[in-house]
């Protein structure tokens, strides 16, 4: 089973909440404090946090039920679970705000590349539309690409630890066909490219005629 759960939070809430000083880190440590009892266990939920008029929407997609956390208002809290009927659709319309990442060789003193490479943000359309499409490959579906938009949000800053992090940030929109259902279903539940514990990777869909 797949849950669903979206949280609402006004301006008046969020003041009181302190939320207009969170980062995506804070908002990360935030709803695992929906999933108590596991300390040490991997993370397998995805989250997408959108602002918009002074308002928080934070989406979660996880296999097993959250719990409203004490912080959250009990008005503001929505779960359901998703029908597997829900994606047995061949289109979809889609959002989803990622992190596209290319590795590129890093040499050390003596010139010689180092075993790990330095993963550096795409920012070019050309490179976006490519990602985009190698991880629909992987995925399970393909991207119609005349109808898609790639909209740079710019960098996405945060504190874990004391320490300074930035990430970039870009929202894909669209409409993509489903080639494998079991790989969509999975993608779906698991997330698209890097940095998924920072609010990346929820792909949002909708069925589209």
């Amino acid at each position: 089973m797949t849950y669903l759960t979206q949280v609402l939070i006004g301006p008046d809430a969020a003041r009181e909440l302190k939320l207009w000083k969170w980062d995506s880190y804070d908002w990360h440590q935030a709803v695992w404090k929906a999933f108590p009892g596991r300390d040490g266990q991997p993370r397998d939920f995805l989250t997408r946090l959108d602002e918009r008029a002074n308002k928080f929407r934070l989406l979660i997609v996880s296999p097993a039920e959250p719990t409203r956390p004490d912080w959250c208002p009990p008005d503001c809290w929505q779960t359901k679970p998703i029908p597997e009927s829900y994606f047995a659709k061949t289109r979809y319309a889609f959002q989803l705000c990622a992190n596209p990442t290319k590795k590129v060789t890093k040499l050390n003193a003596h010139g010689s590349p180092t075993k790990n490479g330095k993963r550096v943000p795409l920012r070019q359309r050309e490179e976006l539309v490519a990602w985009i499409g190698r991880k629909g490959e992987q995925g399970g579906f393909q991207i119609e690409v005349d109808k898609l938009r790639t909209i740079p949000n710019g960098p996405e800053r945060f504190q874990k630890n004391g320490a300074p992090g930035t990430l970039t940030s870009v929202e894909f929109a669209g409409v993509l066909t489903v080639t494998d259902p079991v790989k969509f279903h999975e993608t779906f539940t698991h997330g698209v490219g890097s940095a998924k514990a920072f609010g990346f990777g929820l792909l949002v869909i909708a069925p589209a005629s």
